[in-house]
């Protein structure tokens, strides 16, 4: 049982695989240079995930280890990588899956992506284990509760917002947190906390960005007369919705459709995208590389 929920079996494939991802620049023989040091290692490569950006000749990889092959340990890999990755001038991660990442979701007052998380974590679809629900209203403490998790009231207030945050610093740095989600938290997020969780912060917009970004998008593409919308999966970064993006979802607007009809196609949008894009991140099948990212879908 994890979190109070028995039900959460993750995957034999990610129970038993090791992950290295790296990007770097390219040059010739690198991906042999890893395959080599990972073979000499014991290490039998699963899957292969490979792909180097033409215009700044920068790589990219994900490699899925058989675990059990390897004839060190995972710490002792990511020692002995430690001089490769200096040499190859690279951002790299050597990952057990079989450790599911200490996740923080974060709300306000929009169940709806909440509810679908919660959902697909209890039946095993998203291998995180939630250490925490945070929240700046009180509305889904019983929804939170009824799954066995610890939910934690956090009130935001104007007068008192940089105090505010810093107890939701202190809070996620004492949980551990390895991500934090915001399933639709309807607050920005100070400089200082997105910088020191770089990488480590998604959130769901409810606009297919860079359209209509800030508040109410719906009614401002309904406004607009536009023919798609849809909902942008993305990290958070100091700057306002403009971090690397992971995973959109559109869908299409009729003549007919009114501001809630839009509303209502909108969450369906914002559910899909986040439940993508965190899939993805759990996987370590995201690497940043400046505003952008590259996907390595499964």
């Amino acid at each position: 049982m994890k979190n109070g929920c028995p039900s959460a079996d993750y995957s034999i494939h990610a129970m038993t695989e090791t992950l290295l991802t790296i990007d770097c620049p390219d040059r010739v023989g690198l991906l042999a240079r890893l395959t080599q040091f990972i073979a000499t290692r014991g290490g039998n490569l699963r899957e292969v995930h490979q792909f180097t950006e033409e215009t700044s000749g920068w790589f990219f990889a994900r490699m899925a280890i058989e675990t059990k092959t390897l004839s060190v340990t995972i710490p002792k890999l990511r020692e002995e990588f430690s001089a490769l990755g200096s040499e190859l001038k690279a951002d790299w991660n050597i990952a057990d899956h079989a450790q599911p990442k200490r996740t923080v979701l974060m709300v306000s007052q929009s169940g709806h992506c909440l509810a679908d998380l919660l959902w697909r974590w209890r039946s095993g679809d998203l291998p995180m284990e939630i250490v925490a629900v945070v929240a700046n209203h009180e509305t889904f403490r019983s929804v939170v509760e009824r799954e066995g998790l610890r939910f934690i009231h956090v009130p935001i207030a104007k007068e008192t917002r940089a105090a505010d945050f810093e107890k939701v610093g202190t809070l996620l740095r004492n949980l551990r947190a390895e991500l934090v989600v915001l399933a639709r938290y309807m607050q920005i997020i100070p400089e200082s906390l997105c910088t020191e969780f770089t990488g480590r912060i998604i959130n769901i917009h409810h606009s297919f960005l860079p359209s209509f970004i800030g508040a109410n998008p719906y009614k401002r593409a309904f406004e607009r007369g536009v023919k798609l919308i849809g909902a942008t999966c993305h990290y958070v970064t100091p700057v306002l919705d403009e971090g690397p993006i992971i995973e959109q979802e559109v869908v299409r607007v009729e003549h007919f459709h009114n501001p809630d009809d839009l509303l209502r196609l909108g969450q369906d949008c914002e559910r899909l995208a986040l439940a993508r894009g965190l899939r993805y991140h759990l996987a370590d099948r995201v690497l940043i590389h400046g505003n952008k990212t590259v996907v390595f879908r499964d």
